[in-house]
């Protein structure tokens, strides 16, 4: 698929936002503005990230693309398990041990996206709106049962993966239909309507917005799938919202959305020192502003050229990036002699 600003430029935005999450995480019990943002961002940013992942899934389907999948996302799955595992217990974080299939922190994405594409083999045989229904069911009713959890991230695979599936099916044409004014203008007051309601409404766990706990864990053993729908309909309406409003036009940093991979695997380590050494706190409006300065300068640093040289063996199983780097010193050495 040839590749669209659009997109690239929607993912870069996507991944700030993961990383922006993240880092304002640990202060949103001491400010409801900053609790506000932080659900806000929620609500919408791991939908949207999945929505562009199924988009992305064209080619899926034959046994082929699942084991060029495999080396893809399973094997760096298993390596930066190991890794995170050894950076937690040098920092000093609890839950270090290592368990293959019990995801640290964020890597419960590339387990899900692996586990999206086997499921599409099956989901792909239905009509778009049979797969979806069905899919939306299972998301629904897997709540009920406190065994679908963490482990093997089956909740967040079953939750999530009608995203998956509604991505697969659009065309870039009906993704783009999202871009006329009159969507634009709705998308404005879907946002700044879920903002209020977030602010105004009583404390909300953010369990339900996650997806990896069971309705009796979150409190709501009898009606908690009233509450999932409810945010699947929230975040169905915040992700196409944001997109609508995703610039189309190519700039310099639109290709650093074809590294999101990079950041999505390596902000953890920044995030996690940050949080064991207490470093920062938000006092002042000035504060936040300094938060999101320091999450984007590390996705411009973490989608480097540099970087992804140094990490593309264990991140892509590929060398290519260092090896043109070694092909271009004999030729300079060779030009200046």
């Amino acid at each position: 698929m040839e590749r669209n600003a659009y997109f690239d430029n929607a993912k870069l935005m996507l991944i700030f936002l993961v990383v922006f999450g993240h880092v304002i995480q640990p202060f949103v019990d001491g400010s409801s503005g900053v609790n506000t943002l932080y659900l806000w961002i929620y609500t919408f940013h791991m939908p949207a990230f999945i929505f562009l992942s199924g988009f992305f899934a064209k080619g899926s389907g034959n046994m082929k693309y699942i084991t060029k999948l495999a080396k893809k996302l399973f094997v760096p799955y298993l390596i930066f398990q190991v890794i995170y595992t050894g950076y937690y217990f040098l920092i000093g974080k609890d839950g270090w041990q290592l368990e293959m299939f019990y995801p640290h922190w964020a890597l419960w994405f590339l387990f899900s996206l692996f586990s999206w594409h086997l499921l599409l083999i099956l989901f792909k045989k239905m009509s778009p709106a049979m797969g979806i229904s069905i899919s939306i069911g299972i998301g629904l009713i897997v709540g009920y049962f406190g065994e679908v959890g963490h482990a093997f991230s089956l909740s967040r695979t079953f939750v999530f993966f009608p995203f998956f599936l509604m991505g697969y099916w659009m065309t870039q044409q009906q993704v783009m239909w999202l871009k006329r004014i009159q969507l634009r203008v709705a998308a404005l007051v879907v946002m700044v309507g879920v903002g209020i309601a977030i602010y105004v409404a009583p404390e909300f766990n953010t369990g339900w917005l996650l997806a990896s706990k069971s309705y009796s864990t979150l409190g709501l053993p009898e009606y908690g799938i009233i509450a999932r729908l409810l945010v699947y309909v929230t975040s169905a309406l915040m992700a196409a919202s944001i997109l609508a409003w995703m610039p189309e036009k190519r700039s310099r940093l639109t290709v650093l959305g074809t590294r999101t991979l990079y950041v999505y695997l390596l902000h953890g380590f920044f995030i996690q020192f940050f949080r064991q050494a207490d470093l920062f706190a938000v006092n002042h409006v000035i504060d936040l502003v300094g938060l999101a300065v320091m999450s984007a300068l590390i996705v411009l640093a973490l989608s480097s050229r540099p970087i992804q040289g140094i990490w593309q063996p264990l991140i892509e199983g590929r060398t290519t990036i260092l090896k043109s780097k070694f092909r271009q010193r004999p030729n300079r050495k060779h030009a200046n002699a």
